[in-house]
């Protein structure tokens, strides 16, 4: 393929907004166009690094013994609402209605529609188990689409799901799907780790996510050095400081002049901040909840939205904390009424804390739970940080940032009660199959790709990935000698199966030079007046080495041979 005909426009410096290394990249490489946020067009270069992540997904999926399908990505709205997720999506879920008022969703995700399948395909455990898989385009309205591909409002997703008689062959299914994630990201270049997480608004049983661990990434991810244990911070458990031991006190009131914070209130009554109890105010599905948490912790909102079974919680505006009568630095859960308090079990297990006394400039000593207050709710609702004990083995936790590449979950008969997917068992009962669904982002991937495999100068493409095998940069083309060369040079890559970019612009050396190690091929092969003199072409590989001059057949052969070694034994 010559570089004329594939549209490659390259930029010496990407837009001041590219703030991953990947999304500089990304825009440097002339991979993609940026569109309107959250949304970009695919350069022919660019979609080829994305169908060769395509190739490798449906290799290992089909090894796996998923059988591909293809899902309609325009849903009836009636599908959303028996599974009780249209409410749940909330905003995220983008709505149109057609000609004749029908309302309809863009696809978010399939769960629905693969159980309506599922639902008129399966019938008895005969037909069982089963996984079904898709690369489809998902849509989703982000209200902070960031990071080039990391986050988008369309993108692609491999999502499969799983269908089981019972939850032992789920667990089958799902280390199927597991190991052959596992293979997946081997052959494109990401090193990733599996960590617990929250199943979120797909919800279900257990979940794991695959992580790929960079400091530019998302999502916080805490690690225990001791015992290996591994979580995204919306999930991670560990054990907090034990409280300060005592004997219940009576209640005691203080003026505490401008002392608002934790720290400051701490200070001033001579406590540790683990003797003090925080107040935190908070919209649940619209409605106030107020938190009750040991000072020296945080909450964790997801592990209170699950605790309250919310669709949503969001920290409370300072309006309505005025409108409800609270008092922001100095509000405890004693005496409150009105709204359902939610407790940390940090805060019930302790005595004696300090507590605010519902008026300004006064808080109370010795507040006890079950005598000085009432708790509506008691859930373990903290967020873990580095340095907590890890609950497995007590090692301080350490936190990473990282990107999520995948995601499994162990779904159980949700969706297939509410959707209809039932089958005859052996003894003519009517049962809900029991679901599992595994889903990777092929645009995350791309984006982490180039994040795992790059240095100063550029992109350095896996074999498997790369766009092409061979950059080959010709210099001087309008001589016959190189000319010849250059046609040697392509019938012999092909004849070893490899596939070449041939640079053949009217630029000068040192811009294509350039341009080959920014495009990242595994190798670069140079044709010029020079090389020819010292007896052939001149043959480089991206990730390092000496520089060698072979004939063309010896480059080809030398360029496939690498392309073996690292491709290894290649699918399972």
């Amino acid at each position: 393929m010559r570089m004329r005909q594939l549209l490659v426009k390259t930029l010496r410096e990407a837009p001041a907004e590219a703030e991953l290394t990947s999304h500089r990249l990304l825009l440097r490489a002339g991979l993609v166009v940026p569109l309107a946020a959250g949304l970009y067009c695919f350069t022919p270069l660019g979609w080829r690094v994305v169908r060769n992540i395509e190739r490798i997904i449906r290799e290992e999926m089909n090894a796996s013994g998923a059988l591909e399908v293809h899902l309609p990505a325009l849903h009836p709205i009636e599908l959303w609402e028996q599974s009780g997720r249209a409410a749940l999506m909330g905003q995220t879920l983008f709505r149109l209605t057609d000609r004749k008022e029908r309302e309809f969703a863009l696809g978010p995700t399939h769960e629905e529609v693969i159980s309506y399948l599922a639902s008129r395909t399966i019938q008895s455990y005969r037909d069982l188990p089963v996984t079904l898989y898709q690369i489809q385009t998902k849509f989703r309205d982000e209200p902070r689409p960031r990071g080039g591909l990391i986050r988008l409002r369309e993108f692609t997703m491999k999502d499969a799901y799983s269908f089981d008689t019972g939850w032992d062959t789920l667990d089958a299914s799902y280390d199927a799907a597991f190991a052959a994630y596992q293979r997946i990201f081997r052959r494109a270049g990401v090193p990733v780790v599996p960590v617990a997480a929250d199943s979120g608004a797909i919800g279900g049983k257990d979940s794991q996510e695959f992580v790929f661990l960079t400091d530019s990434g998302e999502d916080t991810i805490l690690l225990c050095p001791g015992c290996g244990y591994a979580a995204n911070a919306e999930k991670a458990e560990f054990v907090p400081p034990p409280p300060v031991p005592g004997e219940p006190a009576p209640a005691e009131r203080v003026h505490t002049p401008g002392k608002r914070t934790i720290a400051e209130v701490a200070a001033f009554l001579g406590v540790e901040p683990r003797q003090t109890l925080k107040a935190v105010f908070y919209r649940a599905d619209g409605k106030p909840v107020f938190v009750a948490i040991r000072g020296d912790l945080e909450v964790n909102e997801v592990k209170l939205k699950n605790a309250l079974g919310a669709r949503d919680v969001e920290p409370m505006d300072d309006a309505t904390v005025r409108e409800l009568g609270l008092v922001a630095g100095s509000a405890s859960p004693a005496g409150i009424s009105g709204m359902p308090i939610v407790a940390d079990t940090s805060a019930v297990e302790a005595v004696n804390l300090v507590g605010g006394a519902n008026e300004p400039d006064y808080h109370l000593r010795n507040l006890n739970h079950g005598r000085d207050w009432q708790a509506t709710l008691v859930a373990e609702i903290a967020l873990a940080r580095a340095g907590d004990a890890c609950r497995a083995c007590g090692s301080p936790l350490e936190t990473r940032r990282g990107i999520e590449m995948g995601h499994v979950f162990k779904l159980g008969t949700l969706y297939a009660e509410k959707m209809g997917v039932y089958y005859l068992d052996e003894s003519g009962e009517r049962r809900p199959c029991v679901m599992g669904c595994y889903g990777i982002g092929v645009e995350r991937m791309l984006a982490a790709i180039i994040e795992a495999n790059h240095d100063a100068d550029g992109i350095a493409w896996p074999w498997e990935v790369a766009p092409f095998d061979a950059h080959v940069v010709s210099i001087g083309a309008g001589e016959s000698v190189v000319a010849e060369a250059l046609r040697q040079v392509e019938s012999s890559l092909a004849a070893h199966g490899l596939e070449a970019l041939v640079d053949d612009r009217d630029d000068s050396p040192g811009i294509k030079f350039k341009d080959a190690d920014l495009l990242g091929m595994p190798a670069r092969v140079t044709v010029s007046p020079r090389s020819l003199e010292r007896g052939g072409v001149e043959l480089r590989f991206r990730r390092g080495g000496e520089s060698a001059v072979l004939s063309a057949a010896e480059a080809a052969a030398a360029i496939g041979k690498a392309r073996a070694e690292a491709l290894g034994a290649g699918p399972a």
